[in-house]
């Protein structure tokens, strides 16, 4: 049987006023819920979690068994209704609070900044805490932000420390709160490591656009950034004309790991690459199409001949064409049919018996 609980005819009427409105609080919880994901989708920002409840009244009853002095009415209780945002990096918190201040009236007096707090064993309950209103709606709530680890360390905490039914020895505290320590400087890091990859793309697309491809290493990012500079679309056109088809986008983000195949270091080995073979790539194409009524061509054909010309001048042969295939469409015995039909079709073409410049 669960604990009886008596309360004075003060408490028993906050209580009749929170079960009269108990469906509002419920209504309140869905609304600002979906505001608030909105808010974020608007934002861009990505969020762990929103998480929201609205108090029980057997909780609500424990309470104002103990405190209900406290309290003039229900809208002295600011924790009826509370909502939790749980973000991934530390900045964002911050991201979110300016969110909040937009969307609702911040209670600044009773709003509390947990961060500020500097004792060894706080990491867990860094959150900020907002208490909020809203047109519309007569209480007051609280919002509470924390990030992914915070909240995962709070949970954990609570569990072994007040669950466990015995006092934690403080050799067991002792080793929580180097690991609360741990934990705080590996969200920190989260932070500043994110930052620094901002950074170091926004260092990247500016080489890029500068045209300082030698400089750039080649990478997910850089690659997705040249691309962006079309460096394929002359070639693609100029094969396109042999039978005045229409160029069909594609991502072309795969053959990252083709050129990567190819030892290319830098953007600039795969500028080298395209410059050096888009003669040997076009004839290729107009072996391929130039007898075709073919309308419609992709994008992917011109990095595609490019490859298939820069393996066979290096002597990479029907073997080095199967791998390319096996990287682009994953491994089948039929890219090993296509790589010895593609060597076939090449080995007569006028790229294949020209001298490079310079040898």
């Amino acid at each position: 049987m669960g604990k009886t609980i008596n309360l004075d005819t003060h408490c028993q009427a906050i209580l009749d006023e929170y079960r009269a409105n108990y469906e509002l609080f419920i209504q309140k919880e869905k609304e600002i819920s979906t505001s608030l994901r909105g808010a974020f989708d608007q934002m861009g920002l990505l969020v762990a979690a929103v998480e929201s409840r609205v108090k029980t009244e057997s909780s609500l009853a424990g309470k104002l068994e103990l405190k209900g002095s406290k309290y003039k009415s229900l809208s002295d209780l600011t924790d009826i209704l509370g909502l939790r945002v749980i973000t991934f990096y530390i900045d964002d918190v911050d991201k979110v609070a300016s969110a909040l201040e937009r969307l609702f009236t911040i209670d600044w007096d009773n709003s509390v900044d947990k961060r500020k707090a500097h004792e060894i064993d706080s990491f867990g309950y860094l959150s900020l805490h907002y208490i909020c209103s809203v047109d519309g709606f007569p209480y007051r709530f609280e919002i509470q932000i924390r990030t992914l680890l915070q909240h995962a360390w709070a949970n954990m905490n609570h569990d072994i420390g007040y669950k466990s039914g015995v006092e934690v020895p403080k050799a067991y505290m002792r080793n929580l709160s180097r690991l609360a320590g741990m934990l705080e400087l590996v969200d920190e890091q989260f932070s500043r490591i994110r930052v620094e990859l901002t950074d170091y793309k926004r260092k990247v697309q500016a080489l890029v656009a500068s045209g300082n491809l030698e400089e750039v290493p080649l990478d997910g990012d850089t690659f997705r950034s040249y691309l962006e500079l079309k460096p394929f679309d002359r070639l693609n056109r100029r094969i396109a004309s042999v039978n005045q088809a229409e160029i069909q986008e594609v991502s072309l983000m795969p053959f990252l790991p083709v050129f990567k195949m190819l030892e290319c270091k830098t953007l600039g080995d795969v500028a080298k690459i395209i410059k050096t073979y888009s003669e040997g790539a076009y004839q290729l194409a107009c072996f391929q199409i130039g007898l075709t009524d073919l309308d419609i061509i992709s994008s992917s054909i011109g990095p595609q001949d490019l490859c298939i010309a820069c393996i066979l001048k290096n002597g990479g042969g029907s073997a080095g064409i199967r791998i390319m295939f096996d990287l682009l469409n994953g491994k089948s015995e039929s890219n090993a049919m296509m790589a010895e039909m593609l060597l076939e079709q090449a080995m007569n073409l006028p790229f294949m018996n020209q001298k490079e410049n310079g040898k």
